[in-house]
Parts: structure tokens; C-alpha cells; sequence
């Protein structure tokens, strides 16, 4: 009867993928081939990140997303600082408004955990001659003759017996129990073995870690909560590969370096793919104002209502809008001039208009 307490539905799942790999490679190298083994832990590794991938490309556009809303978060807890309770629904809403899952941003993180568990526990159970915590003790004999979650009995003495240089992939470097198990074991061979691959999971942690923080943006970089974790991720991770390596068996500090590689590649493809969208976009969005904007040259189109039309008759040329009145002649003074007060022939008398006064239009008869 299957046990879900035990974790044999994590266990199960990982040991068939590496078996999978397992037998394609020993079907090329021989079934007790050290690399056979190695590559079956390599390449469960690409699997389940490859699996894994859509959920890393949200973790980046996420992460991406978050530092956009920086600003309007380092706003929000400025304005809330003294009342957490409406800070956090400020911020839920935030994130609603903009689609925003902090938790798709954790999730590859997540999901390796238990299947570097699965791994560890997998590869520990080929030899089972030490005991320890959650796990039966079984002489040599009756190890070999017990086959592990979904390998067969020969498959765990194969396992057993395959080695570089006197290095059994399930061995550490400190191992002082269990050794009878292996067909052979040299601790300076595990050393030459171990050694390289901490140093290249260092090495490999560290340049991972740089590469991400080199795309974060400078509102990002000047979160001191966000400088805390990059000194994390720059120092104290990749020493922590190097300094808890003598502690683990080969295949674990194998999958470390196999797993850095993979996040090393898919790095640059997927944030290569995301700078090429972008700037899809803002070309797009150029080419769309640049339809829209008028032409050079062109006179702008007003909307609204008709313009007054100009009119060209002599009595709408005075902006005063003043008219002198007609008179049937003119009376002159010695001067020659016209008096305001003189008098026509038909004794009608010629009146000029004060300033400001309206007009008197008068009919000729």
C-alpha cells in the first residue's frame, strides 16, 4: 500500500526520470560506467527544470513587475507607515490592480526543494548498510538483493560498483561508515573528484547570482533589504556550495553544478527573449504615433463650430462701426472748412457725431 506520509510520491517520481536516463546511457556506456550514472543525474536535472520553465519565465517577468512598482510601493509605505493594517490592503490592491502574484516569483525556488529532498534521499538509499535517520539498516548482501523505489536490485549493485579512479558517486568525502558496500573506495580519489566540481558549483553560484543582479533596476539596487540579499547571493552561497561539499555525496555536488549551468543558459535565453519583446513593443508604439502625427507641412484640421466668414463691404471695415451722415451739400466758411453748425442750401443743418455716439442713418430722399 503506497504511503503518502512517506514522501514516496516525491521519491517515486524522481528515481523514474533518472532511471529513464539511466538506462539510455548505460545502453551506450555499460550498465557499471561511472558517467552513465553521472550523466543520469545531470540530465534529471535539465528535466525537471525544463519542466519547470514556464514557471522561471514568470519568476522574471514577476521580479521585473515588481521593480516597476517600486515607487508606488515605497509611496504607499511612506503614506501608511503608522497603520500596517490599511498599508497591507493598499498594497493587495496594488498588486490586483497590476496582476501582480509575489508568489509565482518563488515558485521554481519552491518546487526544487523537494526534489533536491527526493535526489538526496534517492541516492542515499542504494546503500543503506549505514543506517541513519528514516532508514533501514541492511547488511551488504541484503542491500545489493533490495532494489530502490523504481530500480531493480541489479540496478542499486550496479550503482555499487561503478567508480572514477576508486570515486563511487554515492560516497563523500568524509564518509567513514558504509564503505563496505562499494566495491571500491579511495578517499583521495574522491577528493580529486569532489574538489573540481565544489569549486565549479562556487564558481558557477557566484556568476549566476552577478548576472541577476546586474539586471536588477537602481530603485531595486537601493532597497537595503534587496542589498542585504545580493551580498547573500554573491558571497555567502557560493562559499556554502564549497564549504558543505566534503559534506554531501558526489551525485549531489554533480546536480549543483548541472543545476547552475541549466539556470546559467536559461538566463540569458529568457531574459534575451524579454529585452527583443520590449523592444517589439516600443517599436510598435513609435510606429503607431507616427501614423497618427500629421504630416509635414499640413495644416492642422479644426474641429467645432464654422469660422465666421470675412465680410468685404466698406461698413463692416470700420471697427468702430461709425457712419458720418450724408449731407445734399457742403457749406464752407472763410477757412474752407466745413462748420459743425453751418447750413446747407436747403437749410438743413450739418451735424458731425461725437465720439462714442451711435450713428444716425438717415434715408436720401
Amino acid at each position: 500500500m503506497f504511503d503518502w506520509f512517506s514522501l514516496g510520491f516525491i521519491y517515486y517520481p524522481v528515481s523514474a526520470i533518472m532511471w529513464v536516463w539511466y538506462k539510455l546511457f548505460a545502453y551506450l556506456l555499460g550498465p557499471k560506467n561511472f558517467f552513465a550514472w553521472a550523466l543520469s543525474v545531470m540530465f534529471l536535472v535539465f528535466t525537471l527544470r525544463a519542466i519547470l520553465y514556464k514557471p522561471f519565465v514568470r519568476q522574471i517577468r514577476t521580479t521585473r513587475q515588481m521593480q516597476e512598482l517600486q515607487p508606488q510601493i515605497k509611496a504607499l509605505q511612506k503614506k501608511y507607515k503608522n497603520d500596517r493594517q490599511r498599508m497591507a490592503l493598499e498594497m493587495q490592491k496594488l498588486q490586483r490592480d497590476h496582476g501582480f502574484n509575489p508568489i509565482l516569483g518563488c515558485l521554481p525556488m519552491l518546487a526544487q526543494i523537494p526534489v533536491f529532498l527526493g535526489l538526496f534521499h534517492v541516492l542515499r538509499s542504494f546503500n543503506r548498510t549505514t543506517g541513519g535517520f528514516g532508514q533501514v539498516h541492511m547488511s551488504v548482501e541484503a542491500n545489493r538483493a533490495t532494489g530502490n523505489y523504481i530500480f531493480s536490485a541489479g540496478d542499486v549493485a550496479n550503482f555499487l560498483d561503478a567508480n572514477l579512479f576508486g570515486a563511487p558517486l554515492g560516497a563523500t568525502m568524509i564518509q567513514t561508515t558504509g564503505l563496505d558496500a562499494f566495491t571500491e573506495f579511495n578517499r583521495w580519489a574522491v577528493a580529486g573528484v569532489a574538489v573540481p566540481l565544489m569549486v565549479l558549483a562556487g564558481v558557477a553560484t557566484y556568476f549566476n547570482s552577478r548576472a541577476s543582479i546586474a539586471r536588477q533596476s537602481p530603485e531595486a539596487q537601493a532597497n537595503p533589504q534587496t542589498q542585504i540579499m545580493n551580498r547573500l547571493a554573491l558571497y555567502v552561497f557560493p562559499l556554502g556550495v564549497v564549504v558543505g561539499g566534503p559534506f554531501l555525496p558526489l551525485a549531489i555536488i554533480l546536480y549543483w553544478v548541472a543545476n547552475n549551468i541549466w539556470t546559467f543558459g536559461q538566463q540569458h535565453y529568457v531574459f534575451n527573449n524579454i529585452a527583443k519583446e520590449e523592444e517589439e513593443k516600443k517599436q510598435a508604439d513609435l510606429e503607431r504615433r507616427a501614423a497618427n502625427a500629421p504630416k509635414p507641412g499640413a495644416k492642422p484640421t479644426r474641429g467645432g463650430k464654422n469660422q465666421p466668414t470675412k465680410q468685404t463691404d466698406e461698413s463692416d471695415n470700420n471697427a468702430d462701426g461709425v457712419e458720418v451722415a450724408e449731407s445734399d451739400g457742403t457749406d464752407e466758411d472763410t477757412g474752407g472748412q466745413a462748420s459743425p453748425n453751418s447750413t446747407n442750401g436747403s437749410g438743413t443743418t450739418s451735424r458731425t457725431p461725437k465720439p462714442g455716439a451711435r450713428p444716425d442713418r438717415r434715408r436720401k430722399r
